[in-house]
This record gives C-alpha cells, structure tokens and sequence, in this order.
C-alpha cells in the first residue's frame, strides 16, 4: 500500500472554469479517506486527478514517493471503482475479474489465485461463471470490487459506487466495502455526495464546496465541531438547524435572543468568543436531538425554544417534528412515543452545551 499526497492542486477547464482550487491533503498507508460534498463540487475531478483520468493545472500528486504528474493511468498502480460498474457484458464474471491481469501478462496460475482470493472475500465463489446480466445490482458491483482487489494495487479508487443501488443493497455494500478495508488494510479514496455513507465509512471526511475543501476531519469532529455553516448543515441527518438571534448583554449577563422563540444566557464556554458580537447578528446552530432531548429535560434551567408544530414525521425508534418558531424552521428529533399535535404551540427544552454560533457575514463558526 501507499501513502497519497495533493499539493495546491488546481483544475482548471477551457474557459477558465475552476473545479478544484488549491487542494492540499496527506492521505497516509492504509487509511480510509472520503471525499463528500453536494454534485458540482470537484470531489470526483480530485479522484480522477489522483488517478490520472484528469490532467493537473497547478500542483503535485504523489502516490507513495512518487510525483505521477505525468505518469499514464495504467502505470500508477491504482485500481479504480466506478458508479456504473463498467462490467463486459459479453464476459462471465471470471473473464472480467481476470482481463487486467492477462493483459498484464500474468500467468495463469497466479491469475486464478488471486480470482479465487478476491471471489472468497466477496462471496462470489458461485457466481464466477455467471455473466453481469444474470446477476443483481449489489452482484455487479461486487464484481466491479473483485476486479480492482485482483490487481492489488498501492491505493483503490471508488468513485460514488453505491449510488445506483436501493437503499437497502447501499447499506449491505457499506458494511461489505469496511470490511474489505478492515482485512486489506489498503490505502482508500471514496467518492460520495451521500453524506450517511461518509459518516460510516471514513477513517477522515473532507467536505469539498465549489472546488474548495470546508473541513478535514474524523467523522465525529466533523458532527460536533462543523468550521462553518455548510458544513454543520450538510454532515447529519436531519441537518442542523438555524436560528437567527442578536448577542445582547455583556460579561456573565451575556444572552442570545431570537424573534421572541429563544432567550438563553451564553454558555461560558462559549462567553469569550461572543462577546465581540455584542449587540450583533449571529445565526444560532442546533442539532435535532439536542431539542426535547433527556439531558435538555433534566436541567432544570435549561432555555426553551417556543414553536408552533408543523409536521410529525414517525420513523418508529424516533419521531422528527418540524417546528416554525419566528421566520425559521426546524426539526426536533424526539421520542416516538411522546404525543404531538400538528398546530399546537409548545416549549422545547434545548441542551445548550452543545450550541454552536456562526458570523451571518461570513459563515465561519464563532469559537
């Protein structure tokens, strides 16, 4: 396996249009890394960089202490997963898995142990003989993973593979393509816009916006500390919520107020970097289940956010409640079984420890 590594690395198409600006990452030996943010954003375009399907502008790409800059596809030891599966139809799934490799000019005896190896590990012993017709949508991408593992490369490559699969067969894949990391320890780049499969999968995420990266970090840092709003309001389902407010008071007496839904004393932890904003906007950030939730209610003094109830979604082990409260709306993600009733006006208490503030101006979170 090998380590990757991007320096100001640009892309820039004819025209001047600008994929990715200035990407900068150390992916070390065997880690699993993602890459997610909404379509458009230069995720994808920075994989086909890494893997050499896209020409670089402006940088350096590494792969172990190589610089493969100007090194063809074929020669940088990469095994690439596409979202279409990119299967011979007029092939069984043996031929598919093995084509590289005979065209590598392996032998024969070493081509069938590693088909064995990887069909082993996938489970597709009994189906070495089928074609990709015959097989089903989580078959075929199995497939398309066996033909990257025959080839044993530094770093694989997936690029959105699980999208054209229902839900259920995506969650099935998750678990199969972690596992797969688990036993080969190999090096990872996984494209996504799907950002429950990033919070599953990812040793780091690196949340890309408009060719830019947001933030690089473990999944959980990523949930409770978000740099900024787009990132808070993409990592999560469902997303954070946000409110808009003024800062008022000062020292110990330092509060938020928004539009008469939220009045609240700033944590303390929180005073120091709020008090510049005194007497200013700020945008209020929740998370749903720090609305109603246990820790909320048994503080006693915890603020309460008063709102008018919109919609109930269950979802069996929880129920989400969208809220209006002034101009915003939001969801609370709560106990199933407490009752609700559309259009009722009610007092939720929030667990303000995990509050975050951001600068409207710019976005950034007020730390």
């Amino acid at each position: 396996m090998a380590k990757v590594t991007l320096q100001h690395v640009d892309k820039v198409y004819p025209g001047g249009v600008k994929a990715v600006s200035d990407f900068n990452l150390e992916i070390t030996d065997g880690e699993f890394v993602v890459l997610v943010g909404p379509s458009g954003c230069g995720k994808s375009t920075t994989l086909r960089m890494v893997a050499g399907l896209e020409e670089i502008s402006r940088g350096v790409v590494q792969i172990g202490d190589r610089v493969v800059n100007d090194v063809p596809p074929k020669d940088r030891d990469i095994a690439m997963v596409f979202q279409n599966y990119a299967l011979y139809p007029h092939m069984t799934v043996y031929d598919n898995m093995a084509f590289g490799l005979k065209l590598r000019k392996y032998p024969k005896k070493e081509i069938d142990q590693r088909i064995r190896e990887a069909a082993r590990i996938l489970g597709l012993d009994q189906l070495l003989e089928r074609r990709p017709k015959a097989l089903s949508g989580g078959q075929r991408q199995r497939v398309a993973v066996g033909r990257a593992i025959v080839r044993k490369p530094a770093v694989f490559l997936f690029d959105e593979p699980l999208s054209n699969l229902d839900a259920k067969l995506r969650v099935q894949m998750r678990v199969e393509i972690n596992q797969l990391h688990a036993q080969l320890n190999a090096t990872m780049i996984y494209v996504t816009h799907d950002q429950t499969e990033a919070m599953t999968m990812g040793d780091r995420i690196v949340v890309m916006r408009d060719g830019l990266v947001l933030q690089v970090a473990d999944p959980l840092t990523l949930y409770d500390d978000p740099a900024d709003m787009f990132v808070a309001g993409f990592i999560g389902t469902p997303a954070m919520n946000f409110v808009p407010g003024r800062i008022t008071g000062a020292g110990d007496t330092l509060r938020f107020s928004a539009e008469g839904c939220i009045e609240m004393p700033i944590p303390a932890s929180l005073r120091q970097g709020l008090s510049a904003f005194r007497d200013k906007a700020v945008t209020f950030g929740i998370r749903p289940e720090d609305i109603g939730s246990a820790r909320a209610i048994e503080n006693k003094s915890s603020p309460k956010l008063r709102a008018r109830v919109d919609v109930i979604e269950p979802m069996g082990c929880e129920a989400y409640v969208h809220l209006s409260a002034g101009t915003a709306r939001l969801v609370a993600r709560t106990d199933p079984y407490h009752v609700f009733h559309t259009g009722e006006s009610i007092e939720l208490p929030l667990y303000s420890e995990k509050a975050r503030f951001f600068d409207p101006a710019t976005e950034k979170r007020i730390r």
